[in-house]
């Protein structure tokens, strides 16, 4: 499993990049093999803005559907498009092409608390 040193980690098994106002989030490597072949993927919160931790989204594999949490406050702006054709692309590419939201958020209001780095991200997969 891979997890990208310049990323950060929830709880949640989420990913975030952050570049400037703008935050990308997916599901981690070690989400996507858990949950095994992804098929569907339902995001209906496009320009909303949610707290962290609010549910925006579900997600469907093979063998069960999981809840996606904000991982900060922040008004989706963006789905991934690609992802409702080809969901397969979260198993493939969980830190590339398989991204799922954009959210914008206010960097004087950014709160990173609950954002993992790297290192801790692993150990608590690892417990």
């Amino acid at each position: 499993m891979t997890f990208p040193e310049n990323l950060k980690y929830t709880k949640n098994h989420e990913w975030v990049s952050i570049k400037d106002d703008i935050v990308t989030v997916g599901i981690t490597d070690f989400a996507q093999k858990e949950l095994g072949d992804i098929v569907y993927l339902e995001v209906d919160t496009n320009g909303e803005t949610l707290d962290a931790e609010s549910v925006f989204g579900t997600i469907e594999a093979v063998k069960t559907v999981s809840d996606l949490f904000m991982p900060i406050t922040g008004e989706i702006i963006e789905t991934n498009k690609e992802l409702e054709e080809n969901p397969e692309k979260i198993n493939s590419d969980p830190y590339g092409q398989g991204w799922i939201i954009k959210i914008k958020i206010n960097p004087e209001n950014l709160n990173e608390d609950n954002l993992l780095n790297v290192s801790d991200y692993k150990s608590l997969i690892s417990n």
